[in-house]
């Protein structure tokens, strides 16, 4: 074998470069990206550097051009969207709550509004001078929404809670409340500026409530 032809065997040599990440933040959208760079070049050595974000990457010229554009195919800006629940009679089209957040997809927000209900766990002390312990419960609503896809294909998990504090008391103490608790938890696809329903909740007194979403762009 000639000089020549060991020369062109002969492996470039590796080039090393950080990549910032601009768009994705999460945990799981790195942890995909730095996934598929593995799998896309296996000769490769690849690192998330969680604190700044980055991808430090060591490899080929090849492979490098193949990595920077993986990381421009997979780390484009994220849409953010003004979601908006209604929760109503479903029969006499009544509005009995609107509930508004913001979400930017591949995120989760969360949303709670209600009150803190003092809850008589125990007493110690004598009678003449007795102490009670105290605990304090949320009650109101809880909503978690995660967004996640692209354009009209966008994939919508929301929880929906609400709670409330009965008149009655319970058996058990004689101060112990009874806490009414309604849940509607799902998965479902939603299309931008179009209302979709995601299910019903039956609130105290036997009320079916209906529960509807839509989701708009924001920026």
């Amino acid at each position: 074998m000639g000089a020549q032809e060991q020369t062109k065997e002969q492996r470039q040599p590796d080039q090393y470069q950080t990549l910032y990440l601009s768009n994705s933040t999460g945990q799981r959208d790195t942890n995909d990206i730095q996934t598929d760079l593995r799998n896309m070049l296996p000769n490769a050595k690849i690192y998330h550097v969680e604190s700044a974000n980055a991808i430090s990457i060591r490899a080929s010229a090849e492979d490098f051009a193949i990595a920077q554009k993986i990381l421009a195919d997979l780390d484009r800006p994220r849409k953010t969207y003004r979601l908006t629940y209604t929760v109503g009679d479903g029969e006499s089209g009544h509005t009995a709550q609107h509930l508004v957040v913001v979400v930017s997809q591949g995120n989760k927000t969360t949303m709670k509004q209600g009150a803190r209900v003092p809850i008589v766990t125990g007493s110690y002390g004598k009678s003449s001078d007795e102490n009670t312990q105290v605990q304090y419960m949320d009650v109101g609503t809880n909503l978690d929404a995660t967004l996640d896809g692209n354009g009209d294909g966008l994939r919508l998990r929301t929880k929906l809670e609400q709670t409330s504090v009965a008149d009655e008391k319970s058996n058990v103490g004689i101060q112990d409340p009874i806490v009414h608790q309604s849940v509607l938890e799902g998965e479902s696809a939603v299309v931008p500026g179009r209302p979709m329903v995601l299910g019903s909740m039956e609130l105290p007194g036997g009320k079916h409530m209906e529960v509807s979403v839509v989701a708009e762009v924001v920026k």
